[in-house]
């Protein structure tokens, strides 16, 4: 039979591997939103989560459509 402390122990431990898995779902929400992986952050940030997160932030879109590059148009030309 399982004692008092033992099961407080438990829903404790439970408890903090349950917040501590929402939280890890932070930085691979934030990459999957890029076009990034959401298992490779989520283990990531399981491991280290302040390294997660800065690199999701700061990693570049994926789903961001490419702006192509127009050069400037020159003035006309002055006749004399």
């Amino acid at each position: 039979m399982l004692a008092f402390s033992d099961v407080i122990n438990f829903i404790i431990w439970l408890s903090i591997v349950m917040i501590w898995i929402a939280i890890a779902l932070w930085p691979a929400k934030v990459a999957s939103r890029k076009g990034r992986s959401f298992l490779g952050y989520f283990l990531l940030s399981l491991l280290f989560f302040p390294l997660a997160l800065i690199l999701a932030y700061m990693s570049t879109d994926r789903t961001a459509p490419l702006t192509s590059y127009t050069a400037p148009s020159l003035p006309p030309e002055v006749s004399p």
